[in-house]
């Protein structure tokens, strides 16, 4: 590998020289030519963040790699999404690499949303500099993707594993585009595991200047009838929250919606506001399950009072209280997917407290692997599950080292 230093303004020239289908492609040829490296591949992560796919989808030196690849525990892609630090091991020609030497796996995140990892084979082991390059370029490749993915249907069609039902289309649609934030004073992740008949989970989240919104919904039934349900509900809150309006208005809006164009449908909701300045935190609870907190070391249930479910015709206010909100704590909010009577053999809370220092993105996700082990794959509710770490005010922590949440 050459000491040339990576030329961050040429590499963003080239991209957007690039129609947005070959950004990606732009981006490897450079960085090969740059560090000297080859056979530079982006590897996507699918919705349910359990395979990695290669882009581009038209790639020369394809032939004999695996696709997708699998992370599972103890290959160096899991270890690159799961710890969030560049690996680098023997290249095999069993794996497609023929002319071997080292391969090199960086994590291609931005803000805590892993998007996948970026892969290359060099000649001779990189040198720390040489490394601090590559994942200088990972970065890099990172806000990449997440722009071009805007223009192209090319990124969303190699993160699904199957063609989706209308109903999870809809559904999917209603998520956030990240699935992870860190944002300094917090880091928020999400995961959502739909049955085989989608039943209307959705989770969603925003930051302003001040304030964290965090929401989590469950719309009643199943197929299209419950993903129009919870369009409704997240298309309210969304027009309520982007307006400015304060939370017992969101909520009001979402139930209004409901009664207005939901043909009798409702839908259990919970929805959290949190002062980024102070940590004060306010609740509204439309007949969810109670969240969970991690509060050093111990996890028990948030008990908050329970309104009825938006929709519901006897309901007329929604209560906002005020629950306690520390730094170093960790709520998990979920859905009854998670507690079906199927998901018994499923221990929450130790789960909860065993995976405390692990990154929200990965714990969420332990959590979804662990509810599939529990029921078989059999899900008969959509299972939804959002972990809030709070670091508290004046905080930077932005670390994706599973290794501490600090």
């Amino acid at each position: 590998m050459t000491a040339r230093e990576l030329n961050l303004q040429e590499i963003l020239r080239a991209v957007e020289q690039a129609p947005p289908t070959s950004s990606v492609t732009a981006v490897a040829d450079l960085l090969a030519e740059q560090v000297d490296a080859r056979d530079v591949c982006f590897l996507i992560t699918d919705l349910a963040g359990e395979a990695l796919w290669r882009l581009p989808a038209v790639w020369t030196d394809r032939e004999g790699k695996p696709d997708p690849v699998d992370p599972l525990a103890g290959t160096v892609h899991d270890e690159v999404m799961r710890t969030q630090k560049l690996q680098i091991v023997d290249a095999h020609a069993h794996h497609g690499y023929e002319r071997g030497g080292y391969l090199v796996v960086a994590p291609v995140t931005t803000r805590g949303d892993a998007i996948g990892v970026l892969e290359l084979v060099t000649q001779k082991p990189p040198t720390p500099s040489e490394q601090a390059h590559i994942a200088q370029a990972a970065q890099a490749l990172s806000y990449v993707v997440t722009i071009n993915r805007r223009f192209t249907d090319l990124f969303e069609w190699r993160r699904r594993t199957k063609v989706p039902s209308l109903a999870a289309e809809i559904q999917h649609n209603l998520l956030p585009a990240a699935l992870a934030v860190a944002a300094g004073q917090a880091t928020v992740a999400g995961a959502l595991e739909p049955a085989g008949d989608t039943a209307g989970d959705t989770f969603d989240y925003s930051l302003d200047e001040q304030a964290l919104h965090l929401s989590i919904t469950d719309a009643m039934g199943h197929g299209v009838e419950s993903a129009l349900l919870a369009s409704l509900v997240v298309g309210a809150l969304r027009q309520t929250r982007r307006a400015a309006l304060p939370l017992p208005e969101q909520a009001r809006a979402a139930h209004r919606a409901l009664l207005e164009y939901g043909q009798g449908g409702t839908a259990t909701g919970q929805m959290l506001w949190v002062d980024l300045t102070d940590g004060r935190a306010l609740l509204v609870n439309a007949g969810h399950p109670w969240p969970l907190r991690l509060r050093a070391g111990h996890v028990a249930e948030v008990e908050p009072q329970v309104d009825m479910p938006f929709g519901n015709p006897w309901q007329d206010s929604y209560r906002v209280q005020e629950i306690s909100l520390h730094p170093g704590d960790r709520l998990v909010f979920l859905t009854d997917g998670m507690l079906e009577r199927n998901t018994r053999s499923l221990d929450l809370p130790a789960m909860i407290a065993h995976d405390a220092a692990q990154h929200p993105r990965q714990a969420v996700r332990s959590m979804v692997q662990a509810l599939r082990a529990a029921t078989a794959g059999e899900l008969l509710d959509d299972a939804t599950v959002v972990c809030l770490d709070w670091f508290g005010p004046g905080s930077s922590q932005r670390t994706g080292d599973t290794g501490s949440r600090r």
